[in-house]
């Protein structure tokens, strides 16, 4: 009998915690595949998980699991799934509205290495931001990569994908959000700024920073104190940074 061609499921995740997640998120699972021989630590866990869904595994030899992954330290699992479900700038605001809360938007502006989009998400998902904005072009989507460098966040955060970021910033300013920027020539320190309202707040492109275009439509735009020689940080890293001072300021 011919081998079924993994090719025909839409999209994959990676790793033993983001399958995991996945199962625990009761999303729609087509398939598992696991490393034949493979029956220690976590991936009991999983197979245990997998039967009790009633998701289909099936045992692979490893040659051929890497010929499937996409990573390469799938850890001996990977998960065949439908293609992300990305949802409306909508559905972030009314999450927001459910939970009683001011909305907490992280919107990127072109974020192209799917390794910084990961651990933008699973930041975002511990600190409770509502939603995630991205653009349809020139940016990472979300795929293996991501979902495993998320450590599974990707399962529990709302990500809206759309085409125009500028039209987008319009449109949750009408919504009450304030949109915050980041830019190195401005005077604000991030720790001097209120993010207690309703805000969106706008992270960069690794190289070249947030947009002129995107940068004239933010509210006001802080900055990271640097003390080195360098002066950029990482996307993601910055994202902490900031998202978190705004979570500490929303506890109070």
């Amino acid at each position: 009998m011919k081998e079924e061609n993994h090719k025909n499921y839409n999209d994959q995740v990676e790793g033993r915690n983001a399958v995991i997640e996945l199962l625990e998120s009761g999303k729609d699972i087509n398939k598992i595949f696991i490393t034949k021989g493979e029956r220690h630590g976590s991936i009991n866990k999983i197979i245990s998980m997998a039967k009790e869904k009633k998701v289909i595994l099936v045992e692979k030899e490893k040659r051929k699991m890497e010929e499937i992954a996409q990573t390469l330290n799938y850890q001996g699992v990977i998960a065949m799934v439908p293609p992300y479900e990305y949802c409306e700038v909508e559905d972030i605001l009314q999450g927001a509205k459910t939970k009683k809360e001011e909305p907490f938007v992280l919107i990127l502006d072109g974020i192209e290495d799917p390794h910084n989009l990961g651990s933008i998400i699973r930041t975002a998902e511990t600190a409770g931001v509502h939603g995630i904005v991205i653009p349809k072009r020139r940016a990472a989507a979300v795929n293996s990569t991501v979902n495993k460098v998320s450590a599974g966040a990707v399962q529990h955060m709302k990500i809206a994908r759309v085409t125009n970021i500028t039209d987008t910033i319009e449109d949750l300013k009408k919504e009450g959000l304030w949109i915050c920027g980041t830019d190195i020539n401005t005077k604000t320190y991030y720790y001097d700024q209120d993010f207690k309202m309703a805000i969106g707040i706008v992270i960069g492109n690794e190289g070249s920073g947030i947009s002129q275009k995107v940068k004239k439509n933010c509210d006001f735009l802080v900055k990271i104190p640097m003390k080195g020689k360098v002066t950029s940080l990482n996307a993601s890293v910055s994202t902490g940074i900031i998202v978190y001072e705004a979570v500490k300021q929303r506890l109070k």
